[in-house]
């Protein structure tokens, strides 16, 4: 979720512009903050991640599904999640949205703001792992990621999560979606969601047709930035990743104050 956050390789722009390209700030903030019955899913959708992080036995409640399903094979403690999505964020999802967004000449400041108003527990809750499953939804639908495999992964937590987000996409491209004007305020390419559809259409016929990760623009050439983004890139590396950091909470803290680059040491195999 940020969950992993890195945009999905665009193709060439369609022909018909979209909103996030040619309707001005204040128009597109109205748009994302949207009316009454988008309000009314946020604050629902607050509660319930609100509920979750209350929930000292929701992690390893979705760790044990996981790994009864196969995806994974580690469970690192609820501290070690909490660092690693840290790390997550500092060392992956902004550098490569920055970029990113950069690449596309729209400013990253007014983009995070948009995100947060059409759905603001995606930006409180990095790894997705105490998001309730129509949050992680909307985060996969609300930005252009690169590879989206972890959130397809995390996803294999709700018996009907992949299933469901193919449903959701499928409206998306249809037109028909509840939140097709918030998302339009804030998707930058017209073609995502018809990828995304195709996306998540091979993955259900087979999990592991996934494309390789991919490094975005000019970041791709920095063999740190590589090494990071190809352990964050997928559920399994993630939690590896967490599983090899200290245990105690005073050694992590410790931790996020001296560590300031990717430790390659800790990096995903090549």
């Amino acid at each position: 979720m940020a969950m992993a956050a890195a945009p999905f390789a665009p193709d060439a722009l369609d022909d018909d512009v979209p909103l996030r390209l040619r309707a001005s700030a204040p128009r597109l903030i109205l748009t994302a903050l949207g009316g009454p019955r988008e309000l009314a899913g946020k604050l629902r959708r607050l509660g319930a991640t609100a509920a979750l992080y209350a929930n000292p036995r929701e992690i390893p409640a979705r760790l044990a599904r996981l790994r009864a399903r196969g995806v994974i094979d580690v469970a690192p403690t609820r501290a070690q999640l909490i660092f690693g999505g840290l790390d997550m964020v500092r060392w992956v999802i902004e550098p490569a949205a920055r970029d990113y967004y950069a690449h596309k000449g729209i400013s990253f400041g007014l983009h995070q703001l948009l995100r947060v108003l059409d759905d603001p527990v995606s930006m409180i809750d990095p790894t997705g792992f105490l998001s309730a499953r129509d949050t992680i939804i909307g985060h996969v639908m609300q930005v252009v990621h690169l590879n989206p495999i972890y959130d397809l992964q995390l996803l294999e937590v709700f018996d009907d999560g992949v299933a469901e987000l193919e449903r959701q996409v499928a409206q998306m491209v249809a037109g028909t979606h509840p939140r097709q004007r918030t998302i339009a305020a804030i998707i930058e390419d017209p073609g995502y969601h018809a990828r995304l559809l195709d996306y998540v259409r091979a993955y259900l016929a087979d999990p592991r047709a996934a494309p390789p990760v991919r490094a975005e623009q000019s970041l791709r050439a920095d063999p740190t930035f590589a090494a990071a983004e190809r352990t964050f890139a997928t559920l399994p590396g993630f939690l590896t990743y967490c599983g090899k950091l200290p245990a105690s909470p005073v050694a992590l803290a410790a931790r996020l104050l001296s560590v300031r680059t990717f430790p390659i040491a800790l990096a995903a195999p090549g």
